[in-house]
């Protein structure tokens, strides 16, 4: 029963793979919990107070954040759903389940002051000889030029770009395609790595992926993340390094110029526009900070706090 739910949200539903996975890891965890083997779980067995225990248990002595234990209990409720379009169960247990209150935490970016070094940086590696210097190099100004995931990035091919290599085609989460165009700078950069790619015959096994090992091979999730910290740790950022930072510095960076909140939703790939408006409160703390500065009557100017 539950393999074919999981067979389900990969063919039908085209959730990525490592949707499925987080959704089998969290499903599966849960019925172990239970204490049934996961082959003979009987879903008519469940009641919704099992699944406020397990709330209980995950938020208190797993120690789960709000956000952690809600994106279990969405892994179970698209179960449920599964089950109910099939007719497996009658009631809908949910219904009596609510979602943990989540403190949204404001997303990290880097200033534009230290991008500018950041983007220097990589201007200058992206004429180096090393290969994974060079690699190293587009893979921040494709996150940071593009706003891409990090599955997104890593899952990059060459004929995902366009004839002209003025856009690009990114499926995105839920399967959902995406076209993003290309600065000129940065499509520059894109044709020169690939030729320096081909010049040394790095990419022996006509492998299609745009950023490769220096075996060839396309290049992993976490060798990207180690890539991108180590850096953003050499040009000073400060704070958290990660892939998601270089995108949310992107929509950041993006609004802050201007950009129309419903252009930045549609590069970004978010399915609601609230999703996108988180990067507002950036923009206003930075509004805050230039009265503070600028403002004849903020105090700072007069000498009073």
């Amino acid at each position: 029963m539950l393999e074919d739910f999981f067979t389900y949200i990969e063919s039908e539903r085209r959730f990525s793979p490592l949707t499925v996975s987080n959704y089998r890891r969290d499903i599966e965890r849960f019925v172990r919990w239970l204490g049934v083997p996961v082959e003979q779980f009987d879903p008519r067995t469940l009641t919704a107070d099992s699944i406020h225990d397990w709330i209980v248990r995950r938020s208190g002595a797993d120690g789960l954040s709000a956000a952690s234990v809600n994106r279990e209990l969405a892994s179970l409720r698209s179960l449920w759903r599964y089950l109910r379009s099939r007719g497996e169960v009658d009631s809908d247990i949910f219904l009596r389940i609510g979602s943990l209150k989540v403190s949204r935490k404001l997303p990290s970016f880097v200033p534009e002051t230290r991008m500018e070094r950041v983007l220097d940086d990589a201007a200058q590696a992206s004429s180096d000889e090393d290969f994974e210097r060079r690699r190293n190099a587009l893979i921040l100004l494709m996150l940071y030029g593009c706003g891409l995931r990090l599955a997104e990035l890593v899952a990059v091919d060459r004929d995902h770009f366009s004839g002209d290599m003025r856009s690009l085609r990114v499926r995105g989460k839920g399967d959902k395609e995406r076209v993003i165009p290309i600065v000129e700078a940065l499509r520059g950069e894109i044709i020169s790595y690939i030729e320096f790619v081909d010049g040394q015959n790095i990419c022996k096994s006509r492998e299609k992926a745009l950023f490769l090992t220096s075996k060839g091979a396309r290049i992993s999730r976490s060798a990207v993340y180690r890539a991108v910290r180590a850096e953003l740790t050499k040009a000073g950022v400060q704070g958290k390094k990660s892939p998601h930072v270089l995108r949310h510095t992107f929509a950041t960076h993006l609004l802050n110029d201007g950009a129309d909140m419903r252009e930045i939703q549609e590069l970004m790939g978010h399915a609601s526009l609230s999703s996108t408006q988180v990067y507002t409160h950036n923009s206003i703390g930075r509004l805050k900070e230039a009265y503070a500065r600028a403002h004849p009557r903020s105090g700072r100017r007069s000498g009073r706090e």
